[in-house]
């Protein structure tokens, strides 16, 4: 009944009596373009990995960056470059894009070296960049504000969110991310319903939410109107860190995490603006500790205290056995209702791996209907938003897939990772194409090294992470030695 359905929308497109627009928003995101999701091009032109791809407004050009610190812009649709220029960045270049409503003609970069950059083509393809900002070690990751061909924001290690304002000029420090004791900020992102919201997200478990109409003017003020982040992650012994987030049309908060899951939060979903502490539950313990504690004799007990002493060591043990006994009977079935309470709560992506990088997420479709990731193991993952059903795999790199960019009007989606190109994926095959034979081994083992991780130190796989991003591949190589 659905095929007939979408064969009687494709009917009425042809004989004029549905918009093209409507026409895309309603078929663009059916499960069948999807599964026929294939390679259209690879967009070969870097001399690195490529650590950015993003579509213009209109999504007729593509513009590209990497650690060869050039800028490419790509006509995709014909499998060709149209301009290259030096980005004037020091380092690797981290994000690209290009401001709407510029004619193509203004872009915005950030990079390793902790800069901003504006760049301006002028009409004879002559290109011009300055320096806006230095963050205080790496820049990883821009939000420009929605039709906005002016204003943007950039996030950086150094914990700080800056806004900019191009017809300025300049830029101001609204927000300093502030944790352990600063927080390495790896990705921003606004409000596409309200501009006025931004999140941002790094070396904690929290994606934090600010209001950029209550963020002080200095900018020292760490105040988020709230948190986001799934409960048994809070305070937990292992490293996690959130390398993406992304906002969807409905407003929901995607976040994906360093070795982790991929989690999904509904508008409303969050924690409010103070999240609880992770230490709240050892607190708690310790106060019940403290008001079974009595007097000993130096502090003026004495047979009584004793006794009671003595009374109160029983009780504990009591509690302790009955806690204990709690716990037992608990852990048979904990895996069970962790995943009943994120269904409950959140959705929960899996299959994929996400450690070697900071790697990106996003949704994709016309409605915002899928999620994609992609993973350590060169493959793209596609779910159903709801439900968090694996519709589509496909291999996008040779090592890792980092970048995921969908265009903004039609079932088209580019990608980058350790490759030195770009890959653009079309619904151009013939039949719809099933999951690969493999994906089922593919993603235990992802489960597997996921589980494993802690036969590497922290220090060391940060250190590792570092090297990667920074190009230092000598020192990549000295730090996986370790192990």
């Amino acid at each position: 009944m659905k095929q007939c359905s979408e064969l009687g929308k494709l009917w009425e497109r042809q004989i004029g009596n549905i918009h093209p627009r409507a026409f895309s928003l309603n078929i663009g995101g059916c499960k069948d373009l999807i599964q026929r999701l294939e390679r259209y091009a690879e967009l070969s032109g870097h001399d690195g990995c490529v650590n950015t791809v993003h579509f213009n407004p209109s999504g007729d050009i593509l513009v590209s960056g990497s650690d060869d610190k050039e800028i490419v812009f790509w006509d995709w649709a014909a499998r060709s470059k149209k301009l290259s220029f030096n980005s004037g960045h020091d380092n690797n270049v981290f994000q690209a894009r290009i401001m709407p409503f510029s004619n193509d003609r203004s872009v915005v970069t950030c990079a390793a070296d902790g800069q901003v950059r504006h760049a301006v083509i002028s009409e004879n393809g002559c290109v011009s960049t300055k320096k806006l900002a230095q963050h205080r070690g790496r820049a990883h990751k821009l939000a420009i504000e929605p039709g906005s061909p002016r204003t943007f924001f950039s996030c950086g290690e150094d914990g700080d969110v800056h806004q900019f304002d191009l017809r300025e000029g300049g830029n101001m420090k609204i927000v300093t991310c502030k944790g352990r004791p600063v927080i390495y900020l790896n990705a921003i992102v606004i409000n596409p319903r309200n501009p006025n919201y931004f999140a941002v997200g790094g070396s904690d478990e929290f994606a934090r939410v600010y209001d950029i109409r209550k963020v002080s003017s200095s900018g020292e003020v760490d105040s988020p109107v709230d948190v986001f982040a799934p409960k048994h992650l809070i305070g937990t012994k292992q490293h996690v860190h959130i390398t993406c987030v992304a906002y969807s049309q409905q407003e929901e908060l995607l976040i994906s995490y360093n070795d982790e899951l991929i989690y999904l939060f509904d508008k409303g979903g969050g924690l409010g603006p103070s999240p609880p502490s992770p230490s709240a539950s050892s607190s708690t313990k310790e106060e019940a500790a403290a008001a079974t504690r009595v007097p000993n004799k130096a502090e003026g007990g004495g047979k009584a205290t004793n006794e009671a002493e003595e009374e109160g060591k029983r009780n504990v043990s009591k509690e302790e056995n009955k806690e204990e006994g709690n716990r037992e009977g608990k852990a048979r079935d904990k895996g069970d209702q962790n995943e009943e309470n994120e269904k409950k709560e959140y959705e929960v992506y899996k299959g994929h791996r996400n450690a070697q990088t900071v790697k990106g997420v996003n949704f994709f479709g016309p409605n915002c209907e899928y999620v994609v990731s992609g993973s350590d193991c060169g493959n793209i993952f596609i779910w159903k938003k709801r439900g968090a059903e694996l519709v589509a795999m496909m291999e996008g790199d040779r090592q890792v897939v980092n970048c995921l960019e969908p265009h903004p009007s039609v079932t088209v989606l580019a990608t980058s990772g350790m490759d030195d190109s770009v890959k653009i994926w079309a619904p151009t095959a013939p039949t719809i194409q099933p999951l690969p034979k493999n994906a089922h081994k593919v993603m235990e083992k992802n489960k597997l090294s996921r589980e494993d991780k802690h036969s590497m130190p922290d220090f060391l796989m940060l250190s590792l992470i570092h090297a990667a991003h920074m190009g230092d591949f000598d020192r990549f190589r000295r730090v996986r030695r370790r192990r």
